[in-house]
């Protein structure tokens, strides 16, 4: 079983910054090629994709990203390999529960953290 443990979430104004973090119980690697990302959701919205960073270190992201955010791996933590998803420039309809996943032959999901953008 995997674990998942975010943290970075908050409130900021328009045009601020966020930095998300999630630290899996395993290491994603050759040995152990896999993925891991993230997505959101809004309030009354289904989940969708955000950003994610495979075992090689190639990122993908949504098309609304449009350069605001950044996806890389982190020192690797107690648990196992980290991640990072550096937000800039956020607007309000960022606003969301931001949820990490890593993926191999199945998907494992964190518990999700709060991301509010106000104006």
């Amino acid at each position: 079983q995997v674990q998942l443990v975010e943290s970075g979430g908050g409130s900021v104004p328009p045009g601020g910054s966020l930095r998300l973090s999630c630290e899996a119980s395993v290491d994603f690697d050759f040995d152990n090629p896999a993925h891991m990302g993230w997505y959101r959701q809004s309030l009354g919205k289904e989940r969708e994709f955000v950003a994610l960073i495979n075992w090689r270190g190639t990122a993908n992201y949504a098309d609304f990203v449009e350069g605001r955010f950044t996806i890389n791996r982190g020192l690797r933590g107690d648990l196992g390999d980290t991640i990072f998803l550096q937000m800039t420039n956020l607007r309000p309809e960022d606003t969301a529960t931001y949820f990490c996943y890593y993926a191999t032959s199945r998907v494992y999901w964190g518990r999700g953290t709060q991301v509010a953008v106000w104006s």
